[in-house]
């Protein structure tokens, strides 16, 4: 089934090149794609790294699959002449060009902004950098869990007295995406006003300084190292049940005799000594085995249940759970897709939802999505697109400019 952009998307018209590989560049287009925007994912003839990277299906990488969704795949090679020119026929008609080589490659490979701009004024040129362009590290190979380490995230997920600790998921990457997206439909829109693209930088480092913010405030006459997070302690966490794990949030004055309620420790609801999160967390050593006391009379699954909307929780579920959760289906925040090398599977669909579609999703039923691109399957599509005789498409398939 033939992908759909429904007219509701905010891009649908914008052609968007994606040239970047692994998580953070990828994705960023892909949040494009997802809002309207016709992408073109541009691999190397060996592909993008993401596609060899270990997983347990055998003819493509989940990661790719889950990275990559709703693009049109071309594989070209950018440093010989014809693929070069390949390249600029697609310039001439994008809107966005998005890569995450590091500072100076992309004027060997003449695609730098001075020299593409003046190939298409009006192109949004957006690039995905480790550190920035400027500085002693701008050189350098940026990866998430490197700068997870440079910029304290590890070191703020030790537990007390334990080494560092990495947060699993590729948050930094994920995160950089997302600035990725946000700053590229900013400048689609200046460019609406004043009629000229503009480049863009984005960097993981500044990426995973944006994601603590919270942490990022040093007062004035403050010693260097004082404690950062927002941490509620006491109550507020994992708990072991009869069968599972339950997280729990109790910090409104509400919701803590809601759960008192439900404990049947009725006691501790109005007790002076816990009457603030403050306070809670610092007779954490009284609460706690209190807490896990009565929550040990049933499972996760049923407090969750009993709990409802009185007392904000979550079962500890595994992502698996995600495909068959009923908030999830009834959101419709999961579809099907279909890739020439994994077959169908089920992936993330709309992220949000604009105009009609937020009060009506339609779970269940949703159409076939795109799928992540086999390596280069669209070429032929593509090249048919950009004014190339079928005779010129084949020389240029034979000659591997073009895979």
């Amino acid at each position: 089934m033939e992908h759909e952009t429904p007219a509701q998307l905010p891009l649908e018209g914008i052609k968007v090149l994606d040239l970047s590989a692994y998580i953070a560049g990828p994705y960023g287009c892909t949040l494009l794609g997802d809002m309207g925007a016709d992408v073109i994912k541009v691999e190397p003839p060996e592909g993008d790294n993401l596609r060899k990277y270990p997983s347990t299906l055998a003819a493509e990488s989940r990661a790719f699959l889950g990275i990559n969704r709703n693009k049109r795949g071309l594989c070209l090679n950018l440093k010989e002449a014809a693929g070069y020119e390949v390249l600029v026929r697609l310039v001439r008609e994008a809107d966005v060009l998005v890569h995450n080589f590091r500072p100076g490659v992309p004027e060997r490979l003449r695609i730098d902004f001075a020299t593409l701009s003046r190939i298409n004024p009006r192109l949004v040129y957006c690039a995905m950098t480790g550190y920035g362009a400027a500085g002693p590290m701008a050189g350098h190979a940026g990866y998430d869990q490197v700068l997870q380490s440079m910029t304290g995230m590890c070191a703020s997920q030790a537990k007390p007295g334990g080494p560092p600790e990495v947060l699993y998921g590729s948050v930094v990457d994920y995160y950089g995406a997302s600035l990725i997206s946000n700053s590229v439909s900013a400048a689609l829109y200046r460019r609406e006003k004043t009629g000229r693209g503009q480049a863009i930088e984005v960097s993981l480092l500044g990426s995973a300084l944006a994601m603590q913010s919270a942490r990022l405030v040093w007062a004035e006459g403050e010693p260097r190292r004082v404690e950062r997070d927002m941490r509620s302690g006491g109550i507020t966490g994992i708990h072991p049940t009869r069968e599972g794990h339950l997280y729990l949030s109790a910090n409104t004055p509400h919701f803590w005799r809601a759960l008192c309620g439900h404990l049947d420790l009725p006691g501790l609801a109005d007790d002076p000594d816990y009457d603030t999160v403050k306070k809670r967390a610092e007779q954490a050593a009284v609460l706690v085995p209190l807490v896990r006391q009565a929550l040990a009379r049933a499972s996760a699954r049923e407090w969750a249940e009993r709990f409802g909307q009185s007392v904000p929780c979550a079962e500890v579920r595994p992502v698996e759970d995600m495909f068959e959760h009923p908030q999830v289906e009834a959101m419709g925040f999961i579809k099907p897709y279909r890739n020439e090398n994994a077959g169908g599977y089920l992936g993330l669909a709309q992220w949000a939802h604009f105009g009609p579609a937020a009060a009506d999703p339609a779970p269940g039923g949703a159409a076939l999505g795109r799928g992540a691109p086999g390596k280069g399957e669209h070429s032929r599509n593509i090249l048919s697109t950009l004014g190339y005789t079928s005779d010129e498409v084949e020389q240029l398939m034979l000659s591997a400019v073009v895979q």
